[in-house]
C-alpha cells in the first residue's frame, strides 16, 4: 500500500490490476497529485473509501470484480464529493451510455499520451465531460453499418479467445493457465462477455456464440 502526503495536491485512489499500467499510473502521479492507495479488488476499495474518501478514483471498471454498475452508484451515493475517472482498454456504447447515467463523464483509452491523460484528470476535477479521442471516436461514430450493432461486435480479440475456448470444455484455471494469466483475471474477462452479450451462463453463451457465428459448432465441447 503507496502512503504519500503532498501538500496542496489532490487525493487519488488508483483501482487497477495490471502491474505495469499501475507503475505507469504512480510515474505520472507523482509530484502533481497525492496516491493515498491502490487497490486491486472490490472490497479493498470500499475499505480503503471508508478510512479515507479521495477527490479523485481512477478505476478501470472491466479489471475491477464489480457485480454490475450498480456497485459504481453505490459508491457514489456514499461518497458525493468523489470524482471518478474511467480508466480502459475496451469499452463498448452501451457501457458508456451506463457511465452516463451515473454521471460518470470523464473516461480515458488506456493508449492515451500523456497530455490526453493530465487534460482528462482537469477536466474530470473542474466537472466537466472529457473522453480521450479514441473513445469520443466511437461516441461519434455511425450506428448504420448493417450486421455491426450486435455486441458481439464489441468482444475484444482476447474475449472472443475466451469464449472459444470455454466453448471447448476448458475451465477457467485451465484457460488461465493457457493464457498465463490469473484464474481472477479470467474470472472477470468471463464476467465481462456474459454482460456484454446479455446471457447468464455459460450455456446460453455457447449457443449465443454459435447462433453468431462467433464460434462454429465444431468447436463446441459435448
Amino acid at each position: 500500500m503507496l502512503k504519500l502526503e503532498i501538500e496542496n495536491t489532490v487525493n487519488v485512489i488508483i483501482a487497477d490490476n495490471q502491474f505495469l499500467i499501475i507503475e505507469a499510473l504512480k510515474t505520472l502521479l507523482i509530484g502533481h497529485y497525492s496516491i493515498i492507495d491502490i487497490v486491486d479488488c472490490k472490497n479493498d476499495l470500499i475499505h480503503a473509501l471508508k478510512s479515507r474518501t479521495p477527490r479523485l478514483l481512477i478505476v478501470d471498471y472491466s479489471l475491477l470484480d464489480f457485480e454490475g454498475f450498480e456497485d459504481l452508484n453505490a459508491i457514489k451515493k456514499r461518497h458525493p464529493s468523489l470524482t471518478i475517472l474511467i480508466l480502459t482498454s475496451n469499452i463498448t456504447r452501451n457501457e458508456i451510455t451506463e457511465f452516463n447515467k451515473l454521471y460518470i463523464n470523464n473516461i480515458l483509452d488506456k493508449n492515451a499520451d500523456k497530455e490526453e491523460f493530465f487534460s482528462c484528470i482537469e477536466a474530470a476535477l473542474k466537472g466537466k465531460k472529457y473522453y480521450s479521442s479514441s473513445i469520443l471516436d466511437m461516441i461519434l461514430e455511425t450506428k448504420d453499418r448493417s450486421g455491426t450493432t450486435d455486441e458481439a461486435f464489441h468482444l475484444t480479440s482476447s474475449e472472443i479467445e475466451i469464449v472459444r475456448l470455454i466453448a471447448q470444455g476448458l475451465t477457467t484455471k485451465e484457460i488461465a493457465r493457457l493464457k498465463f494469466l490469473s484464474s481472477h483475471t479470467i474470472m472477470t474477462h468471463r464476467k465481462n462477455i456474459l454482460r456484454k452479450l446479455g446471457v447468464s451462463n455459460a450455456s446460453e453463451l455457447i449457443m449465443y456464440a454459435i447462433r453468431n457465428g462467433i464460434i462454429d459448432t465444431i468447436e463446441y465441447h459435448i
